[in-house]
């Protein structure tokens, strides 16, 4: 079964307040085996919603609206589904009775414009809103080749719009799913090439017919392999996606460094606390970002030492001639001092972007100050501005992960 989930609200389609309450839906629906397949967000506009709705019907067996069912003038939910399935709109008694009561309990008398929240398009079901003034819709929609689209409009207030899901809407959902289905991801994370080139490493897993599918996704270098399969409960679904899994492991080698909500950091920490070994950082360009990851990381195990910040070459050593610091030479001082003045089993040292940082000769040095020796090495700064600090300290922290790797 497809879905398609619907906000309505101005203070959403002009950016004002974000809409959570479709994320929170599509969760849910994917969880009971629904492949949520469209999101849309509409305007506080008759004609608007009543075109979304008869789009919605035409090409999902399962419709979720929140918003629009309050009393005033900009609440269009119910008149937009009554005219765009050419129902009439119809008093519930039991309704309106309830939204007065709610009104009563608080000590207040109900305003006459709160009785249009008791209308429904005829044919429709109330959705029970325990402690909220406006009750859902729930609407069977005929279709000429298809089986039936089902509709369910909740309130746009999350509390509300949650209590009225879990108590009334999933159930009914579940009634109507022809087979038990669920749906469950997977995300594989890797590091350390672009998204094209991991792509192309991998054969042929990203195709859209594929199932398990498998979908790529980059936030600030990190690459995520989310991996989905449909079945008919949780075992299976996972079971499904293990052969998956191996070929990326297989196809990719250490490119792969965490699933889940792993990050790099991560993956260092459990390699240090492995290995039994200690760090400290010392940074110049990363202005102490390896440093704040290792400490959320290691916590209060003792694996972090030290982490300091340098903002001149004066810093690196008292007695140094140091020239340059985007120098080789100023991060193996950074790494071994902060090695030495910390008693870490190892030092890792980052010096400062060079001064041309985004052509592609640009390069940042990098220093390892392993028990037995000093590795050195450079890697590519060149990149977006807003991403960059945090691919190279990234950057560094995945040189760490493989040289704790090949120990």
């Amino acid at each position: 079964m497809r879905a398609e989930v619907i906000a309505i609200g101005d203070e959403i389609t002009t950016g004002q307040r974000l809409d959570t309450n479709s994320q929170w839906l599509s969760r849910r629906l994917t969880e009971m085996g629904v492949t949520v397949a469209f999101h849309t967000t509409i305007g506080d506009e008759l004609e608007d919603n009543i075109a979304a709705f008869r789009a919605a019907v035409s090409r999902a067996d399962i419709v979720v609206i929140t918003g629009g069912l309050g009393p005033t003038a900009d609440d269009l939910t119910r008149e937009a589904l009554a005219a765009a399935t050419g129902k009439k709109l119809v008093r519930d008694e039991p309704s309106l009775e309830h939204i007065r009561q709610l009104f009563e309990s608080r000590g207040l008398t109900m305003p006459s414009r709160n009785e249009v929240q008791a209308d429904f398009p005829a044919g429709s079901k109330p959705i029970p809103n325990p402690h909220g003034t406006a009750p859902g819709v729930e609407l069977s929609v005929e279709r000429s080749d298809q089986d039936p689209s089902r509709l369910f409009a909740l309130p746009g207030v999350p509390a509300e719009m949650f209590e009225m899901w879990e108590a009334t809407v999933a159930p009914r959902i579940l009634q109507i799913q022809p087979l038990p289905r669920v749906i469950r991801h997977r995300r594989i994370k890797c590091f350390g090439v672009g998204e094209s080139k991991l792509e192309a490493m991998l054969p042929d897993l990203i195709r859209r017919d594929r199932e398990p599918r498998v979908g790529i996704t980059v936030s600030d270098a990190t690459i995520t392999l989310r991996i989905t399969a449909t079945e008919k409960d949780e075992q299976t679904c996972f079971s499904a996606m293990e052969p998956t899994v191996a070929t990326i492991r297989q196809s990719l080698g250490s490119l792969v460094f965490g699933e889940e909500d792993d990050e790099l950091e991560d993956a260092v920490f459990h390699a240090l606390q492995a290995n039994g070994l200690t760090v400290a950082v010392a940074e110049w360009a990363t202005e102490g970002l390896v440093g704040k990851w290792l400490k959320r990381a290691s916590g209060e195990s003792g694996v972090f030492l030290q982490g300091t910040v340098v903002n001149k070459i004066e810093q690196v050593h008292s007695s140094s001639n140091l020239a340059e610091p985007h120098s080789a030479e100023t991060a193996t001082v950074l790494a071994e001092n902060i090695r030495q003045l910390a008693s870490a089993d190892i030092g890792l040292g980052i010096a400062a972007y060079p001064p041309q940082q985004q052509t592609a000769e640009a390069y940042v040095s990098i220093s390892l100050a392993l028990p037995e020796k000093t590795r050195n090495l450079r890697v590519r700064c060149a990149s977006h501005p807003s991403i960059m600090q945090t691919r190279t300290a990234k950057q560094a922290l995945n040189a760490l992960r493989l040289a704790l790797a090949s120990q």
